[in-house]
């Protein structure tokens, strides 16, 4: 573990490769799990403010189930997660003619109806983000379904923290990532120098 200012960072992260391979898990990372994506206090505000322009992207049964139950509810932690949509998808998660499962919020966003990507959890994943007394811990998440992630981000040489610097900058800053960057490239440079 390595700290920067109030976050305790995992070396995978640092060390791992990985890089989203959407043609081969089809966006999957949507759909299963035991839960909805989890969602900061004040990204319940800001969906429930841009619902009106997201309604076009939206499948028909999602706006049932926002309808009816919200879009959003909390789990046996305690946390607030995405509504699911027959158990399974995110509410949010529309499906491509491929079968390619992806996000009514972040498409929305790149057409300019709004200035929200996606919550902050799904922006960041492989990583998940955890308190521990004052600090918040950044570790890399491994799943099953993203091992294909895994793969074509070791073939791309791509490591994690890399792939993931707009999601990093957007939760923690410019200046926390450059120092993650420059631990990084010591870090390797030590491992290369022990060979």
């Amino acid at each position: 573990m390595f700290q920067v200012n109030d976050t305790l960072i995992s070396e995978d992260l640092l060390e791992e490769f990985f890089v989203c391979d959407l043609v081969s898990c089809k966006g999957i990372c949507c759909v299963e799990g035991d839960a909805g994506a989890p969602l900061e206090k004040e990204e319940l505000k800001t969906i429930k403010n841009i619902l009106p322009e997201i309604q076009e992207f939206l499948p028909e049964n999602s706006k049932k189930i926002i309808r009816e139950k919200g879009f959003y509810y909390i789990d046996e932690d305690g946390d607030c997660v995405t509504s699911l949509v027959n158990e399974r998808e995110c509410v949010f998660a529309y499906f491509e003619e491929d079968g390619t499962c992806k996000c009514s919020l972040e498409k929305a966003y790149y057409q300019g109806k709004t200035h929200f990507c996606k919550p902050i959890s799904c922006h960041l994943y492989p990583v998940r983000l955890q308190k521990i007394d004052d600090y918040t811990a950044v570790n890399l998440h491994h799943w099953k379904v993203c091992d294909c992630a895994f793969v074509f981000g070791k073939k791309l040489k791509i490591p994690a923290y890399r792939f993931l610097k707009v999601p990093l900058i957007r939760r923690f800053g410019e200046k926390w990532y450059k120092e993650v960057e420059t631990i990084a490239e010591l870090l390797k440079e030590t491992k290369e120098s022990n060979v």
